[in-house]
């Protein structure tokens, strides 16, 4: 005997779930309209079913589901190019939004979330060693890499996960280079999600100042890509140069 689960997720708008499924490779098998709303959605094995809540609040839903894959990598490339697709950018903060891929030992995953229009979390997640128990002992920086990513992405606390990265930064200024550069692009990454582009500026600055090793920037791959997408994002919230601003008054 198989049995197969499939998640039921409330939508605010159907086709506005729709369209952004349809962009990151979905096929709609099927739709209603009467007598209520409800519609599905298929990409190889995943398999997503929605009806409308029209008092939902994306900012309050706990929608959410776990995906396995085999392949978390091929996934997060292709679902962020077809974001990208349709909003020109891959956004880390409000909905919808594609939160980064990132080895999550303490879960024993390696993962990325999905946010769609409804606020529905789609963590999609590909089974890595875990991190044991009795593993040597950290530093406090590495243990606030830990919980401020934990309170980032999986829980949405930037202030809290700000405050955490802030302190151990601080505190902990002897910690090797590659411990403090994931740290601080992780707590870029927040700034940004902060509605912060001066701090996150200046972190990305210090992160690209550190003293990489050949070895490091290999294991680093993940945060070396995350600070390519993050300065990819600051570039668009740059404002109009003094000159341009002139030109444009100018031309009125």
């Amino acid at each position: 005997m198989t049995e197969t689960m499939i998640p039921i997720l409330p939508a605010k708008s159907i086709n506005d779930t729709l369209d952004f499924y349809r962009a990151l490779g979905f096929e709609v098998t099927y739709q209603q309209q009467r007598p209520n709303t409800y519609a599905s959605v298929r990409r190889g094995g995943i398999e997503l079913h929605f009806f409308v809540l029209k008092d939902l609040q994306p900012a309050n839903n706990w929608g959410t589901c776990y995906v396995t894959t085999t392949d978390a990598d091929g996934l997060y490339d292709a679902f962020t190019a077809g974001i990208r697709g349709i909003l020109g950018k891959v956004p880390s903060r409000g909905v919808p939004r594609i939160n980064p891929l990132k080895d999550m030992p303490f879960y024993g995953v390696r993962q990325f979330i999905v946010v769609d229009p409804a606020g529905n979390y789609i963590r999609i997640g590909q089974p890595i060693p875990e991190r044991s128990a009795d593993a040597s002992p950290r530093s406090r920086l590495d243990r606030a890499l830990e919980t401020g990513s934990r309170l980032a992405d999986a829980k949405g606390d930037f202030t809290t996960a700000a405050k955490v990265l802030d302190g151990a930064l601080a505190a902990d200024t002897d910690a090797e280079p590659a411990l403090r550069f994931r740290a601080l692009v992780l707590r870029a990454d927040i700034a940004i999600r902060l509605d912060d582009p001066t701090s996150a500026q200046r972190l990305l600055a210090d992160a690209a100042a550190l003293p990489l090793t050949t070895a490091d920037e290999t294991r680093l791959s993940d945060d070396l890509r995350r600070i390519a997408e993050l300065r990819t994002t600051l570039a668009a919230r740059v404002p109009p140069t003094v000159s341009g601003n002139a030109a444009d008054e100018g031309a009125q």
